[in-house]
């Protein structure tokens, strides 16, 4: 069984810096493998602006 979490980040723009590399990187050194990103949110091009990064990790049983 697995317990997944949901994250929201920006792969950045013309005026903001991508996070998306310090996201995944830090929830993989507390033990979460990334399952996939999905645009949320889209500008009036059509380009996505924002992003839900999921990760997943095994349940640890008592």
């Amino acid at each position: 069984m697995y317990e997944y979490i949901y994250v929201e980040t920006s792969l950045g723009g013309f005026f903001t810096e991508a996070t998306h590399r310090g996201t995944i990187d830090k929830y993989a050194r507390e033990g979460w493998r990334l399952v996939q990103v999905l645009p949320t949110d889209y500008n009036g091009h059509g380009k996505p602006t924002a992003y839900e990064i999921i990760f997943e990790r095994p349940v640890e049983s008592s």
